[in-house]
């Protein structure tokens, strides 16, 4: 199914996000193909207009003291110094890839209101350990030991400081802009399309155990089309388990209070 929850998400996004695949994996042989997805509806596309909707807060302390922003094409090693900073340098060595951070972590957030995000942009390294499937090919759940896998991240990302991370974000954003904006989107304002995904991650359900899986070609799916339909980002959560999901929440729903002042959308 997708990534880690991104650097939070961007590192909850900038960390949700992250750091598996889009599908459920397996080494077993291929099985019946799946009922056919029922259709349900996407979030909205990002909007082309110029309005901004949640204008960042203004950056913490005396901005004109600090050195000037690298270029774009420059930046990995100014953003993971800082990073490192809040989460320390093993996490980041261990967790981030280490190049065009700033532009995969501006794919990844765009990409997680969608079915796919892209395993070849996503800025955090694979999770360690396969995924696992509990019973056989024609019916499958999906294996309570796939949560430990999450684990080690989550509590990374439980020790951070959400303010902190935000204060980075705004630090660096003319960056993240300047990658969204020559994503596609000229028009656009990334903080916008950050608190959208946020509130995308924060409606993520929670589907009662055991959650049944099928596997139609080489990859694991959701047995139920209504949950295989829903956005990847949301599928990541509910991979990871309750525990592990609820604790990304906690987390987003910090961040998104350190991005904007407006409360979360219900």
């Amino acid at each position: 199914m997708i990534n880690k929850p991104m650097l939070g998400v961007a590192a909850a996004v900038l960390v949700v996000a992250g750091g598996s695949w889009y599908y459920l994996q397996s080494r077993q042989a291929a099985a019946p193909s799946a009922p056919a997805a029922v259709q349900t509806p996407l979030p909205p596309e990002p909007s082309e207009e110029s309005a901004t909707q949640h204008p960042l807060p203004a950056a913490p302390g005396n901005s004109a003291s600090q050195a000037p922003l690298p270029a774009l094409a420059d930046s990995d090693a100014a953003l993971r110094d800082a990073l490192g900073q809040l989460a320390g340098a093993a996490a980041v060595k261990d967790y981030l890839r280490p190049d065009s951070i700033v532009r995969h972590l501006v794919v990844t957030v765009d990409n997680l209101p969608r079915q796919k995000v892209s395993a070849e942009k996503r800025p955090i390294v694979p999770i360690v350990g396969s995924f696992a499937a509990d019973g056989d090919e024609l019916h499958a759940t999906l294996d309570p030991k796939n949560f430990a896998r999450y684990q080690p991240l989550v509590a990374m990302l439980s020790k951070l400081d959400m303010q902190q991370l935000a204060a980075v974000y705004i630090r660096f954003y003319p960056l993240f802009q300047q990658a969204y904006q020559e994503l596609g989107y000229p028009n656009g304002y990334f903080n916008d399309r950050l608190v959208q995904v946020i509130d995308v991650l924060l409606a993520t359900p929670q589907p009662a155990a055991p959650i049944a899986l099928v596997r139609p070609n080489v990859m694991y799916t959701y047995a139920d089309p209504a949950l295989e339909a829903r956005p990847a980002g949301q599928k990541l959560l509910i991979r990871m388990g309750p525990d592990n999901a609820a604790a990304v929440k906690a987390k987003l729903m910090e961040l998104r209070a350190a991005v904007t002042a407006a409360p979360p959308k219900r």
